[in-house]
């Protein structure tokens, strides 16, 4: 595997993101995403003292926020 290919795969592919990656990919704030964790319905892992969540709780998570139709311009 070359140098480019195991950058690729470091960054495009992981399995596992810290909170500010999971923040920036997901699109919610440290807050939120620890609002979340606390209430039980993000899933969070540690290694040591770090904070991850695995793309499959991430994936799980977004799964089961409620889904919403716009009506006349406004969400419900």
């Amino acid at each position: 595997m070359s140098t480019t290919e195991k950058q690729a795969d470091y960054t495009g592919n992981r399995r596992a993101f810290g909170i500010d990656e999971f923040c920036r990919r997901y699109g919610v704030g440290r807050t939120t995403a620890y609002a979340e964790m606390t209430a039980g319905r993000l899933r969070r892992r540690k290694v040591g003292k770090r904070s991850i969540i695995t793309e499959d709780d991430a994936e799980a998570w977004l799964a089961s926020l409620p889904a919403t139709t716009v009506v006349g311009g406004h969400d419900r």
